[in-house]
């Protein structure tokens, strides 16, 4: 198979569909009818045959408006977005695509001023669609890190050097350049996948509950010479490279090297297209990110497909989106 170029199939009531995708352009041309996506929801979500989403029933009967489930004791109607991160839109499926194509094959991300404009929708609507696909990049039961897993924290927030002198003074009397930022922690499998967790303070009790989550006892982590990792060789195999002494990578090839070009795409992704992320939605920003870096020797379309199998049990209301507390 090219590595540029992916079949993608979709199951229809009367025979299979194969089609090609190599870019943006061949993506709108196919689904440019909505009961083309609805199609192709249907078999990402159930395959051949629906499942009711509100008592998990596989078997349905369709009606002029959707399915109504066939068990005695549900009987509920239901469409192809209920119970997903679609249900109650009111964005056409063919624009949910677009955007979550853009939003997941542009490295550094998109804009919603951008996609607003690509998709002439107002930025507002953009704004409020890029959350919910970031939502649906959450993975609520990632899998235990094994084998070898690099562990590092950085901190998301202002520039001090962007502040005004007094500012900067007040900053620098109360630490380093970590005040009024936000600590991000991140685990990365070496070969494998990542975890990212937004923490409210960087130190021992807070990180260490997030490594014990996410890693499997018997690993082997390499951190840096940070504090907060002390006691992690009760556990694990602990290796330490100190970057304070001009130390990078030691013999055995122990390194958090992985981990650092993530945090650099990462920053350059809010740096560069988002500018300013705020501590509420930064969990969101860290998903979209290390989804695309566990994802990252896979072609755009099997990247896209693999967004819309995430689609189930996921809600994002933009009350909720927007609640303060």
């Amino acid at each position: 198979m090219s590595q540029h170029v992916i079949n993608l199939y979709i199951c229809t009531n009367d025979n299979a569909m194969v089609t090609e995708f190599k870019n943006l352009l061949s993506l709108l041309d196919f689904f440019k009818e909505e009961q083309t996506c609805i199609d192709y929801l249907a078999s990402q979500r159930w395959g051949d045959t629906p499942s009711c989403p509100h008592c998990g029933n596989v078997g349905a009967y369709v009606t002029n408006r959707g399915y109504k489930c066939k068990a005695k004791e549900c009987h509920k109607k239901f469409t192809v977005t209920t119970g997903s991160i679609f249900e109650n839109t009111k964005i056409s499926l063919r624009y949910w695509f677009a955007a979550i194509y853009l939003g997941t094959s542009h490295k550094k991300g998109i804009s919603s001023l951008q996609l607003s404009r690509d998709l002439n929708i107002t930025q507002k609507t953009a704004w409020f669609l890029l959350h919910r696909i970031r939502e649906m990049l959450t993975d609520n039961a990632p899998e235990m890190l094994t084998g070898i897993v690099e562990v590092d924290e950085t901190y998301i927030g202002p520039k001090h050097r962007n502040k005004h002198k007094k500012e900067r003074a007040k900053l620098n009397e109360n630490g380093t350049g970590a005040v009024n930022k936000t600590p991000v922690v991140a685990m990365l499998q070496r070969d494998g996948n990542m975890v990212t967790v937004v923490a409210p303070v960087a130190n021992g009790e807070t990180i260490k509950p997030f490594i014990y989550k996410h890693v499997a006892k018997g690993a082997t982590v390499y951190t840096d010479g940070f504090g907060a990792y002390k006691g992690l060789d009760r556990d694990y195999t602990h290796e330490v490279v100190y970057h304070d002494k001009d130390e990078y990578v030691k013999a055995g090839n122990i390194h958090t090297n992985s981990i650092e070009g993530f945090w650099s795409h990462l920053k350059r992704g809010i740096n560069g297209t988002y500018h300013q992320v705020s501590r509420k939605h930064l969990h969101r920003y860290c998903h979209e990110f290390g989804y695309k870096y566990n994802t990252r020797k896979a072609v755009d379309i099997a990247r896209f497909d693999g967004v819309i199998k995430r689609a189930d049990n996921k809600r994002l209301t933009y009350k909720l989106l927007i609640k303060t507390k």
